[in-house]
């Protein structure tokens, strides 16, 4: 009886909200072309993000940018009210075209409707990358929505300039913490590994090989990788390649210390 009432009471909730999305009005949620300006401008700031001046600055850079490269950037801030489908018609959007979307109500402000032909230039995973690197809270937190949107914008207007880019340019101080952090790490494994296995023998070399993709991943590929991809400053490279010696050293000469108490002790 009990298992009766509460299938009907799950069929008539799932007819209510099956109704409810067949006979809402989707057409006025993602259609709203009296939003759009009458004027043609390459920004719409419907929640007012931007000052005046960031606009017209914007405004100058963005024209700039399609003169030269011919890639069409265009911006889009919304909070309660959106366009929609609209936007695509105004702008005239297409395969060279980028729409920036800026919306704080999701769990990142930064949204990026991207044109076919921009993944001849850059790969999916930029995307993710410079969505996550100025869309998060945090950043939007220290620098405001404004500049979230004008660094994301400026970012992709010197990767346009140049032909494109492989990864975000920049190299965020946490982020480097991460690099230098695996650097250590790879080194603290390569120095354990040539701890000597023999009487008489200063370094097994043998075993640092052997172990070699291991460390390698974590120094090369997660310490010094990200690190030459997206800056040409050298002190973060330094000090990785010294986190990885400092590492490695410690991780060797800890052998010697546990020898050196174990033969105090015995004495």
């Amino acid at each position: 009886m009990v298992n009766r009432l509460l299938k009907k009471a799950f069929a008539g909730l799932l007819a209510i909200v099956t109704s409810c999305l067949v006979f809402a009005p989707s057409a006025l949620a993602f259609d709203n072309p009296e939003l759009l300006p009458e004027i043609q401008t390459p920004i719409i700031d419907l929640a007012r993000t931007l000052t005046d001046v960031e606009e017209e600055r914007l405004t100058q850079e963005l024209g700039s940018l399609e003169a030269d490269t011919g890639w069409k950037l265009r911006v889009l801030t919304q909070y309660d009210r959106t366009p929609g489908r609209a936007i695509q018609n105004y702008w005239g959007l297409d395969a060279k075209s980028l729409l920036v979307v800026a919306d704080s109500r999701g769990g990142n402000l930064l949204n990026f409707n991207v044109g076919g032909d921009f993944y001849e230039i850059f790969p999916r995973t930029f995307w993710i990358e410079l969505q996550t690197r100025f869309g998060n809270q945090f950043y939007v937190r220290d620098n405001g929505e404004d500049g979230a949107i004008l660094a994301s914008i400026r970012t992709l207007d010197g990767c346009l300039r140049r032909g494109g880019c492989s990864v975000v340019p920049g190299l965020p101080q946490e982020q480097w913490i991460f690099t230098l952090i695996t650097s250590v790490l790879g080194g603290v494994i390569c120095g354990f590994a040539a701890h000597p296995r023999k009487p008489g023998q200063l370094i097994a070399w043998q075993w640092p090989l052997i172990l070699s993709p291991l460390w390698g991943i974590l120094f090369i590929a997660f310490g010094i990788g990200p690190v030459v991809t997206r800056t040409s400053e050298f002190l973060p490279l330094f000090r990785n390649i010294l986190g990885f010696a400092v590492g490695a050293l410690a991780a060797f000469l800890s052998y010697y210390l546990r020898e050196g108490d174990s033969s105090a002790s015995e004495g």
